[in-house]
């Protein structure tokens, strides 16, 4: 029965994809700790999740700072699992992707001091795998590839060195402390208002779209479907590992126009991308693992 699914908490619930998936967990009939991060005036999400809170008896709301261990555990007490979904609101640079990182380590020790955990579902990128000296070296990029730490400071791909950093530190700690996790690496995120509730950490994961899209990599994936496959990803015990999300790998110029057109005002000219002659670029991402998911627990 309803009343009887597990407490689950979202860290941080205020991320564009925190809050979806905090929506699709009430609606399943979870108990949810929202824990969010206030930093400076409260963001539209933010107001949204208090105000559900008054009228949500299953929604608790939890004030959390990923660097202050405390304030984690407090949020993750009583809580059989946690979807990690870290995200700066202001952009991404050098010193920004250190804070994540250590963020990313707190909340999974924190998960390994609550006794009633039993699975994590930490929320990663795309672009933590995609990103290498040659970026068309391979003719398949999937689970097993890992975004080049260097090639992500040469170029300053902050973002993408974030997404890379974090999750493999995760992945650590939690094999480490034995943990069960999973991870989500998803694509470019899209879907209601996000170009005016997600903008820095738009404009931030499509740093280097050209190449991205020119080399088969470029994907979008829409954040309801984003936020199922979280939810999936913990009720299915057999999930296990890195699971690429996303709908559809933006390769011809018809779908990078309309991706434009999807993230006005944002991004309001389209790119100029040079197409050498071709009309569509191969598609190089596979999702088996995700479509083995989707499709069992159907």
């Amino acid at each position: 029965m309803d009343h009887e699914k597990p407490a689950a908490c979202v860290l941080d619930a205020s991320t564009y994809v925190g809050f979806w998936i905090l929506k699709g967990l009430l609606n399943r009939g979870y108990t949810v700790h929202a824990a969010i991060q206030i930093k400076g005036s409260e963001t539209d999400i933010v107001k949204k999740i208090k105000e559900m809170e008054r009228v949500e008896e299953r929604l608790s709301v939890f004030s959390v700072d990923t660097l202050d261990y405390h304030s984690i555990l407090v949020a993750l007490k009583g809580c059989s699992a946690l979807f990690c979904c870290l995200d700066c609101p202001d952009g991404y640079d050098d010193l920004i992707v250190d804070l994540e990182v250590r963020g990313a380590i707190n909340v999974v020790e924190a998960c390994a001091q609550t006794d009633s955990m039993q699975k994590i579902v930490f929320t990663s990128s795309l672009t933590a795998a995609i990103w290498r000296e040659n970026i068309c070296s391979q003719t398949d990029v999937d689970e097993r590839c890992w975004s080049d730490q260097d090639f992500c400071r040469k170029m300053k791909l902050w973002y993408a060195l974030a997404k890379t950093l974090s999750e493999q530190a995760a992945w650590a700690l939690a094999m480490d402390r034995m943990l069960n996790m999973v991870s989500v690496n998803a694509g470019l995120v899209v879907g209601p208002a996000v170009a005016q509730q997600n903008p820095c950490s738009t404009m931030s994961y499509l740093k280097g779209a050209a190449e991205m899209f020119e080399n088969g990599v470029l994907a979008v994936v829409d954040v309801k479907f984003l936020a199922d496959v979280h939810i999936r990803a913990f009720e299915d015990s057999s999930t296990i590992g890195r699971y690429f999300c996303f709908n559809q790998i933006v390769h011809t110029e018809e779908e990078a126009v309309k991706l434009v057109e999807t993230l006005s005002p944002l991004l309001s000219s389209q790119p100029k991308y040079e197409c050498q002659g071709s009309e569509a670029y191969a598609e190089r991402l596979r999702t088996k693992k995700l479509n083995k998911l989707v499709e069992g627990t159907a």
